[in-house]
């Protein structure tokens, strides 16, 4: 693994990217200013072995990750972690998905899940094996320009010989896969379905709007032929009657909403006024209800507390150990672990996360996240310098689409903490010009 500094600078870029509809590349500062997003011209490339290195080491924390959930479930974890209780029974209930009990009753309902993200430490194979910083598992963005923008970069430039990316194709197949399975266990749902994608009016730098439309894009070539439609509207949009009158959720043209992509949080929508109307009508028995993409259960993993949770199963595991950083609860830290990330449960970009070395705190990010906080060993991003004197510490995001490894998208930034200034850096396999 190593950074390029000086690669290839296409002229037009700046076009390509907005031809893209990567609209949010110029980011605003703080000095008023505005930074580009997208770094041209320097890219991280790995070796051949470097890669599946990541591909199995995500393919192993993804099989951890269940077996947690399964962990929080079993021992009714759910207010360690924040989560209200009128949220319970529908996050086992997609949790269990159609397993059956004795005697063959369903246990739970089949909810499809498309993507997650999951965020590593990684310095290349003579560094140890990747490390879970985090797993973005409910609304992860940075997925337009890591399976569109970025091939079409490698395409361009001819720089490496390959690359780790096979989101898009993924992430079709991921649609027709789930959505089959879906209409196998609603035999109600009429013909043709209507998928709704929808995103926060608010957010103003068009990312979120972006990443819907991408994801409503590929649904829409996996499912257009099969007789499906799909459908933009924006959270602010969706309408709630009485659930326990017999109404459902419907959108301004008044038609229900069978199933719904929302790029909007969980914890968010917890805090919605038609909250635990929404976890009401997903427990009709008749399961005439509305689905949401992604599932309640993602509450389980989108949680900085899965990280304790995951030391606590696997620290003393030989085999796996080495994919995680010792994490606890910040009110169970041990006396020696001096030298922590503190990070909330539901923080997002960076915000209120301080770095704590030998009990002082070295750097830290604002933001309006409160506690609780878990606190992981701190671990330095490994940093790599450019050709003008700096350093910079990327930051690798693996792309699970439909439970396993599709690809690769890296965020750099200057400093320790990755937040919303970070910028997005391509990558190659094996770019023969720069091999040892």
């Amino acid at each position: 693994m190593r950074r390029i500094a000086d690669g290839k600078v296409r002229p037009d870029w700046r076009q390509q990217l907005a031809a893209q509809g990567i609209a949010y590349n110029d980011t605003p500062t703080p000095d008023g200013g505005t930074m580009s997003y997208w770094r041209e011209g320097p890219f991280y490339d790995f070796t051949s072995s470097e890669i599946d290195a990541l591909e199995k080491g995500a393919a192993t924390l993804f099989e951890m990750c269940v077996a947690a959930g399964d962990f929080v479930i079993d021992h009714n974890m759910f207010q360690l972690l924040g989560i209200p209780e009128f949220a319970w029974d529908q996050i086992k209930r997609t949790w269990w998905d159609d397993e059956t009990e004795p005697g063959g009753r369903s246990k739970g309902d089949f909810s499809p899940s498309i993507y997650g993200r999951f965020d590593l430490r990684y310095a290349g194979e003579y560094a140890g094996r990747p490390q879970l910083l985090e797993f973005n598992a409910d609304t992860p963005t940075a997925l337009p320009e890591s399976a569109v923008s970025q091939w079409y970069w490698h395409q361009q430039t001819g720089q490496g010989t390959d690359q780790w990316n096979a989101i898009h194709e993924a992430l079709v197949e991921a649609w027709k896969r789930n959505l089959t399975r879906l209409r196998q266990a609603r035999t109600h749902l009429l013909s043709p379905v209507t998928i709704h994608f929808a995103c926060d009016r608010e957010e103003d730098s068009g990312e979120d709007l972006f990443n819907t439309e991408y994801l409503m894009e590929t649904a829409r070539q996996a499912l257009e032929p099969m007789g499906y439609r799909t459908k933009f509207l924006y959270m602010d949009e969706i309408g709630a009657g009485d659930v326990q009158a017999g109404d459902r959720f419907y959108d301004a043209q008044g038609e229900h909403i069978d199933v719904i992509f929302k790029l909007y949080p969980w914890e968010w929508m917890l805090q919605e006024q038609f909250a635990k109307q929404c976890f009401r009508d997903m427990a009709d028995p008749r399961r005439d209800s509305t689905v949401w993409i992604e599932p309640p259960y993602k509450m389980l993993w989108s949680n900085k507390g899965l990280l304790p949770i995951l030391w606590h199963l696997y620290g003393d595991d030989p085999e796996r150990r080495d994919l995680l950083l010792p994490a606890y609860f910040e009110s169970e830290r041990p006396e020696w672990m001096t030298s922590y990330v503190r990070k909330p449960l539901l923080g997002r970009e960076g915000a209120n996360v301080s770095i704590i070395v030998d009990g002082i705190t070295v750097a830290s990010a604002p933001g309006d996240y409160g506690g609780p906080f878990v606190c992981q060993a701190f671990a330095p991003l490994p940093g790599f310098p450019d050709n003008r004197g700096g350093e910079w510490h990327p930051v690798l995001g693996v792309w699970m689409i439909d439970g396993e490894p599709a690809g690769l998208g890296i965020r750099e930034s200057a400093g320790l903490i990755t937040d919303n200034l970070s910028n997005f850096v391509p990558h190659t396999i094996d770019h023969s010009e720069f091999k040892l």
